[in-house]
């Protein structure tokens, strides 16, 4: 409780600060509507959509580094603009092995780091809108199932990609969005477009779970003691565990049983320390292409400092790898608990 107080406090100045972004104005808080949370429609308003009941993505300017999506789950007991996790964009072009990345390139658009992302109902109009106007979003029905979705524009790479994002929030799925990835005109071609969360270090992710057993971060990179990125490990598709649908599942949850217990080193930012309650986060890929591959990172130090992580070596990037082709869908899930080999993911209580 205590590190949830002083958390929000400082996420309270956090937002004062940033969501004015210098202009001198404070956002409107999302509204629920139903099911859903979407932006205010009194002016200017926080970006935020997703479940009334679960997980939540946010855009710049809530909290944290431009060129990156928020993700929120404050059923785990985290106030609102807490993020578990951030999601990172990464185009890759054709005939290039390397990655572009939203959150560090350069903003033509102002000179700040951080490309810029806005939203729309549509994928019609890639001229950048105003951040402080999101748009809220699009209801559909089917089946007596509601979809909410929008659509992300990302500011055009060094590189010449040019990319959109859809994002989809089902009623059923309360823990779950689909990120879906397109080209817009003029893109050059890519040959992929990653879409990577990119904070595992905050939970201390550090066991995957894959078809033939678990692995553990500890044992990945026994010797590794920089504070830098590890290289990449990867698995391919058989390595992965599919569900009864025969979606393929990369899944990560923490080693410790208690997180929020850790005792963290001296100067480690507050922002680090986490509070609430376990959850199990993972991709899912539906109808999985044979080319998929799984790949993670970690790292011994928290981002941007020296700060030692707690127990040791955990993951940072977390990804679903596939050549690319327009509407390439997956979905990112944070869900409750803490899934063990063998079972189901951790549902909804049927009175949920």
């Amino acid at each position: 409780m205590e590190r949830a107080v002083r958390y929000l406090g400082g996420a309270l100045a956090i937002i004062t600060l940033i969501c004015s972004s210098g202009l001198g104005v404070e956002l409107h808080e999302p509204v629920i509507n139903g099911n859903w949370v979407r932006p205010s429609e009194a002016l200017p308003a926080q970006p935020v959509w997703g479940h009334a009941e679960g997980l939540r993505i946010g855009l710049w300017p809530m909290p944290g580094p431009r060129g990156l999506l928020r993700v929120y789950a404050p059923y785990l007991g985290h106030v609102a603009e807490r993020m578990i996790n951030y999601i990172a964009v990464e185009p890759i072009l054709v005939g290039r092995n390397w990655r572009s990345y939203s959150e560090l390139e350069e903003s033509v658009l102002d000179g700040e780091q951080g490309l810029r992302f806005w939203s729309a109902n549509s994928a019609e109009n890639a001229s950048p809108l105003d951040p402080l106007a999101p748009a809220r979003g699009t209801i559909t029905e089917d089946g007596g199932v509601e979809t909410l979705s929008v659509y992300v524009f990302v500011e055009p790479y060094r590189s010449g990609a040019r990319v959109v994002l859809r994002l989809e929030f089902r009623s059923d799925l309360p823990y779950e969005v689909a990120i879906s990835t397109f080209t817009q005109a003029a893109s050059e071609p890519l040959s992929a477009c990653i879409v990577t969360a990119t904070m595992g270090n905050f939970a201390r992710l550090r066991t995957l779970h894959l078809e033939r057993g678990t692995r553990s971060s500890l044992d990945m990179w026994p010797d590794f003691t920089g504070s830098d990125f590890t290289n990449h490990s990867c698995f391919e598709l058989d390595d992965l565990v599919l569900n009864p649908a025969g979606d393929a599942l990369f899944i990560a949850t923490p080693n410790e049983e208690h997180p929020d217990d850790a005792t963290y080193a001296p100067g480690t930012f507050i922002g680090w320390e986490y509070y609430g309650d376990v959850a199990t986060q993972y991709w899912r890929r539906e109808d999985p292409p044979s080319e998929l591959r799984a790949c993670v990172n970690a790292r011994t130090t928290y981002w941007a400092s020296n700060a030692r992580i707690p127990g040791g070596i955990s993951f940072e990037n977390f990804e679903l790898i596939e050549p690319f082709q327009e509407g390439n869908q997956s979905w990112f899930g944070v869900t409750p608990g803490r899934y063990e080999n063998g079972s189901s993911l951790p549902q909804p209580a049927a009175d949920e």
